[in-house]
């Protein structure tokens, strides 16, 4: 697997696109890495710029503290990918990164560049929030236990106690981020909002997931694929269908 760096730390690029390629970036759930995106990165190329943000607290970032605030995670995000690259820009989030691509898209258009389409996957929508167990307060065996029960990590890793130790660190900085996080009340976009999710998502029932439709001023598409929290991993030429209709790729 090849990887170019951009602005810093922060971007990864799996694949070159030509110039005029519209960009798209990903972010990913939490424990994730930026290389979750590298399938889509070459099922996309060359029509589209696949940039991946990777978090601080793990692979080639594993030296660096994790971020324990998502809104300010979201702001070094925007840092590095604005500059004068004046493409048009798509966001696309799983699960914690379907609310940091939400709070970069405001952040975005905040700054008179909106992005040209905003994917959210796998999360209910911000004025769905309901309080519940503070899985960052509690034991590696319950936040273990948590991530266990959405289906996205190999089994395995639960086994390698090694392993399990140098990733808990990020994984509780990423909840701690996500449990902490509070919506904008005035958190409203002006652009189209593609929502995805699975029919048995165990955190994100289909009608919570409906309610992104509140948070934008443009037009909103759901779709719901058969599968639970990670459905994307099983169904992915079905989720770059998506965004590549989405994105006139």
């Amino acid at each position: 697997m090849t990887s170019a760096v951009d602005s810093g730390s922060w971007l990864r690029r799996y694949r070159p696109a030509p110039e005029g390629a519209v960009r798209l970036l990903c972010l990913s759930h939490a424990g994730g890495s930026a290389s979750a995106y590298h399938p889509m990165a070459l099922a996309l190329a060359p029509a589209a710029d696949v940039l991946a943000a990777q978090y601080p607290g793990r692979q080639d970032r594993f030296a660096e503290p994790p971020s324990e605030d998502l809104r300010e995670l979201a702001g070094r995000i925007v840092e590095a990918v604005t500059g004068d690259d004046d493409r048009p820009l798509a966001l696309f989030g799983h699960s914690m990164g379907a609310v940091v691509a939400y709070e970069v898209a405001l952040a975005l258009q905040a700054a008179g560049r909106p992005p040209v389409r905003l994917f959210v996957s796998g999360r209910r929508a911000p004025s769905t929030h309901r309080a519940g167990p503070a899985l960052h307060l509690g034991s590696d065996a319950e936040l273990l236990r948590a991530v266990r029960r959405l289906g996205g990590t190999d089994g395995r890793v639960f086994d390698d106690e090694e392993l399990v130790q140098l990733v808990l660190p990020a994984l509780r900085g990423d909840y701690k981020a996500l449990e902490t996080y509070e919506p904008r009340p005035d958190g409203r976009l002006t652009c189209p909002v593609t929502v995805l999710t699975g029919d048995a998502d165990p955190v994100t029932p289909v009608a919570d997931a409906r309610a992104w439709s509140g948070h934008t001023e443009g037009p909103t598409e759901l779709c719901v694929f058969p599968g639970g929290h990670f459905y994307l991993n099983e169904r992915p030429e079905e989720v770059v269908g998506v965004v590549r209709r989405h994105l006139g790729l």
